[in-house]
């Protein structure tokens, strides 16, 4: 790196031990320049979602007219990859590369479709936009490429995380993996939060020519951003396994993974959970611009509101995890705060108060910010040393699949209402409206999968670490 990004990286890492959730990991071996260097790939992965999820589903649906079933379909098509989150952190785990590197041709792998996604994704919405030459092609040439493009994003985003956070819980000890872990989703969240006030402000005098620029910049940064993580950071084994002895198989792999533990249980509640949190993300800024006529920057900033709150969160639950708080009474509580949180997004719609949606956004944020906190600290204290690829992968993969699942149920389910055109009170709010309340109702099921876990166990909090 030159001269401007090493002192970058220093004077971030000067407040990191003062600013930062989890900063207080470093040591002489594995200083905090490192780490939040290696974090790096985090904050593309959130610039990425804040594009696709946050900005592209708002202009898509409001600007460009796209059904938001068709959008929520487009946005969860990386659903398709998810589950294979389990597989790519066994294979990085057991990898063996002729250059000694087990983790970092599937980060570089990664990183190439995502690059390939955004390079795409401009010429399709040119179409879909319907201006100038790009009128007389057919729409389905720009629903085609707009789907590709989000798939290649989004399977490009989940194998540059799971492999970039097993890579990061290879360089610390194992006590300090789940604190490496949790610096890693902390910096996804300011990525998120910078992305989406960067994007606001880009965005603020709204043009397709505009948008178009604004994916083109995000395509170069993940490229850089990427490069600058890996560089250096994995050390290479000069003699690299025998690759003509018998491979592990993933299937007993799985199985020692799950063995005990209630492992399959706690999964199930990160599905439930991530579906409560999940649908709205689709929703908040169609919502907050056809009912709360707010613009394209504000709904925008929105998105920064949802991962501050869920940064917050995740300080605090570092904080008092640290102390030997059991962690899924801490997911428990995530999902608590979820449903007043949804509540009050409810109420800003009838009450015509844009500043309780602000409010209750920033809640859901922050509820999930503990909650995908515990079940993170969770999987990795039930997840055997010589599997740390494997355990995020699995957490990944259910985290992922159910997160695509809730944001094409939250959107088709609000298009069903629409085509109902169902008469009531609440007029174009309604079809929100039921999207939330059903959000409520899996935060609520997700506690009832909970109580059990934490009832059937009478012993301390400190002592679930052997659990």
């Amino acid at each position: 790196m030159n001269r401007i990004s090493q002192k970058a990286i220093q004077s971030w890492a000067s407040l990191g031990p003062r600013f930062l959730p989890f900063a207080d990991v470093a040591s002489e071996d594995l200083p905090l320049s490192r780490l939040l260097r290696l974090s790096l790939f985090q904050v593309s992965v959130g610039m990425a979602l804040v594009l696709l999820i946050g900005t592209l589903n708002r202009v898509m649906i409001v600007e460009l007219g796209v059904p938001a079933s068709l959008v929520g379909v487009m946005i969860a098509l990386p659903i398709l990859f998810a589950p294979f989150r389990a597989i790519i952190g066994f294979k990085s785990d057991v990898h063996t590369s002729a250059l000694g590197w087990r983790r970092v041709p599937f980060i570089w792998r990664g990183t190439m479709l995502q690059f390939g996604g955004l390079a795409i994704m401009p010429f399709a919405l040119l179409v879909l936009s319907g201006q100038g030459q790009a009128a007389s092609a057919p729409v389905w040439i720009g629903y085609l490429g707009a789907g590709t493009a989000f798939l290649l994003v989004g399977a490009g985003m989940h194998m540059v995380q799971t492999v970039g956070l097993a890579l990061a819980t290879d360089l610390a000890p194992p006590e300090d993996q789940p604190n490496v872990v949790g610096l890693m989703y902390v910096m996804l969240l300011i990525g998120m939060i910078v992305s989406a006030l960067l994007f606001g402000k880009a965005l603020e005098n709204f043009s397709p020519g505009r948008l178009i620029q604004v994916i083109q910049a995000s395509a170069v940064a993940t490229l850089v951003l990427n490069v600058l993580a890996l560089w250096k950071m994995e050390a290479r084994n000069r003699r690299p396994r025998d690759v003509t002895g018998p491979a592990p198989e993933f299937a007993q792999s799985w199985q020692k993974l799950v063995r005990g533990s209630h492992a399959m249980r706690r999964l199930a509640v990160v599905a439930l959970g991530t579906l409560g949190f999940g649908m709205a993300d689709v929703l908040l800024e169609p919502y907050g611009g056809q009912v709360l006529a707010l613009s394209v920057a504000d709904t925008t900033k929105l998105t920064a509101m949802l991962a501050g709150g869920s940064l917050i969160g995740f300080a605090l639950a570092s904080r008092v995890l640290s102390r030997g708080f059991d962690p899924l009474l801490m997911a428990g509580y995530g999902a608590l705060v979820g449903v007043p949180a949804f509540a009050a997004i409810c109420l800003a719609a009838p009450l015509d108060w844009p500043l309780l949606f602000v409010t209750g956004t920033t809640l859901v944020g922050f509820g999930a910010g503990l909650f995908g906190h515990g079940t993170l600290t969770a999987t990795m204290r039930m997840a055997p040393r010589e599997q740390t690829g494997l355990a995020l992968g699995a957490w990944g993969a259910v985290q992922a699949t159910s997160a695509g699942a809730g944001i094409a149920l939250g959107s088709v389910l609000r298009d069903i209402m629409l085509a109902l055109d169902l008469k009531t009170g609440f007029g174009a709010a309604t079809p929100y409206l039921a999207v939330y309340l059903l959000e409520i109702l899996f935060l609520i099921a997700a506690l009832a999968v909970i109580a059990p876990l934490l009832m059937g166990s009478n012993k301390p909090a400190a002592d679930l670490r052997a659990s």
